[in-house]
């Protein structure tokens, strides 16, 4: 029999309480008969740790700062909860994000509107309770200005840049103003005379799509520009927001991130067999005998991620040697931050019941699982993570490779696109276990397509487990 090709695997980071609880079985079994599979299981320990984390970069290079949960990463509200107990903040981005933080009694000062599209009814929120909004284009300030006057209220406001230039190039967003042009806009716009004088400056505010430090460091160096030339014109900068996008750290090991994306390579050029359904090369393609294209995928290992990730941009320098910070702590400029997933590093796991084992037309193992793919989905195009997988029924079967597959109709119904090696076949009553699952996964696309239930979340905390 011929040998299969080698498989390679992406062993996840795990979080000390995610061991303990996997040993508790029997607290597990009472869940999913409870609630049913699959059942989302957070903690709330890491997340208390990652924010002492960022504080403790911002405390040694001796910034003032405020952290803002970016609340759309996960939509329990324990997280803001606890944010807020701890004397951060959170970015809310929606009308109900914002509602329920204000009916859980949150400080307006520690809650920012986000959003990318604001209607009026989450804009007469914010401006009632004085929550401060984030502008991002005139129509905006068209409907904030009129809400104020119907109001009879002001309200602060931050100003979003884009435009980013980096590298000889113009960085691309679908957001905010030029930050060439704040500076004149606010001049002509804002203050007592102007046609938005109800909004009262307080900052700026950028976010950026991708990974890049270099990128983020630029963008506060052009914004302090533009803060020099705001106050010029009158206006005080109190604050900055560098928005989110704080790398986080899935795996242990490089060597096996460089060696799925080799054999993903060989596979899209067809120099071994598949790793991935269908020879998905997620966003790999062969052209012409070549592999073009790059990965459509998080960076799921980086050995410079979280509170290190922070503490390189902010440590940055310029062309003239000055450090970012120091420039930022002499101009007396408070940062803010919006992490999200980098918050909820480690908080959360999905837990699901395997249903049955069957093999496709071509031969392939599917692994049925109680659950769909949009409970374990992002703007990734696969979640590289190995699942853990927990013989409930016998561990004393062959070593199986095949893919987890989901309840909705479709023939693209697979809960994840890799193929996955396991130590024994599941079986019908085993259990799959992924980690790390909190930010963006579990929540960001689900849906009840077939009415299917929502996954249940479940608080471990104490060593048991509460409704959420």
């Amino acid at each position: 029999m011929k040998k299969p090709d080698y498989l390679p695997e992406l062993t996840p980071v795990v979080h000390p309480w995610v061991h303990e609880l996997l040993r508790q079985e029997e607290r597990m079994e009472t869940a999913l008969s409870l609630h049913g599979s699959p059942v989302n299981i957070h903690c709330t320990v890491p997340f208390r740790e990652n924010i002492g984390k960022f504080r403790s970069v911002f405390d040694n290079l001796g910034l003032e700062y405020t952290l803002f949960f970016a609340r759309k990463a996960n939509k329990c509200l324990v997280y803001p909860e606890v944010a807020l107990g701890e004397g951060e903040g959170v970015d809310t981005a929606s009308y109900t994000e914002l509602r329920e933080c204000l009916e859980q009694g949150a400080d307006p000062r520690k809650l920012v509107v986000t959003a990318a599209v604001k209607n009026k009814a989450l804009v007469k929120l914010a401006v009632t309770h004085g929550v401060p909004l984030v502008i991002d284009n005139e129509d905006e300030c068209r409907l904030i200005q009129s809400v104020c006057e119907e109001a009879g209220c002001t309200v602060p406001v931050q100003l979003r840049a884009s435009h980013f230039r980096y590298e000889g190039e113009v960085l691309y967003s679908r957001f905010g103003f030029p930050v060439g042009e704040i500076p004149g806009w606010a001049g002509r716009n804002l203050g007592h005379d102007g046609t938005y004088h109800l909004l009262k400056y307080r900052g700026l505010h950028f976010h950026l799509s991708g990974y890049s430090t270099g990128q983020r460091a630029e963008a506060l160096w052009q914004c302090l520009e533009a803060v020099r030339l705001l106050k010029e014109k009158g206006f005080a900068t109190e604050s900055i927001d560098m928005g989110g996008g704080i790398l986080v750290n899935y795996l242990e090991q490089q060597t096996q991130w460089r060696d799925f994306f080799r054999e993903l390579e060989k596979s899209v050029r067809g120099d071994r067999s598949p790793i991935t359904i269908h020879n998905d090369g997620l966003g790999l393609q062969l052209y012409r005998g070549e592999v073009i294209g790059s990965p459509q995928v998080y960076p799921y290992f980086n050995r410079e991620h979280g509170a290190e990730f922070l503490r390189t941009v902010l440590d940055s320098t310029n062309e003239k040697g000055e450090r970012l910070c120091e420039v930022l702590r002499s101009q007396g400029i408070r940062v803010h931050l919006e992490p999200g997933r980098s918050l909820l590093d480690q908080c959360g796991i999905t837990l699901a019941k395997v249903c049955f084992t069957k093999k496709d037309s071509a031969g392939n193992t599917l692994v049925g699982l109680e659950m769909n793919r949009t409970q374990l989905r992002s703007s990734s195009a696969d979640f590289l993570s190995d699942p853990v997988h927990i013989s409930r029924v016998s561990s004393s079967g062959p070593e199986a490779e095949g893919y987890l597959v989901g309840g909705y109709c479709l023939e693209q119904e697979f809960i994840l696109k890799r193929k996955i090696r396991f130590r024994n076949l599941p079986v019908t009553g085993d259990w799959i276990v992924f980690i790390n699952t909190a930010g963006y996964m579990m929540h960001f696309y689900e849906s009840r397509a077939h009415r299917f239930e929502l996954a249940a979340n479940l608080l471990y905390e104490e060593d048991k487990l509460y409704g959420i």
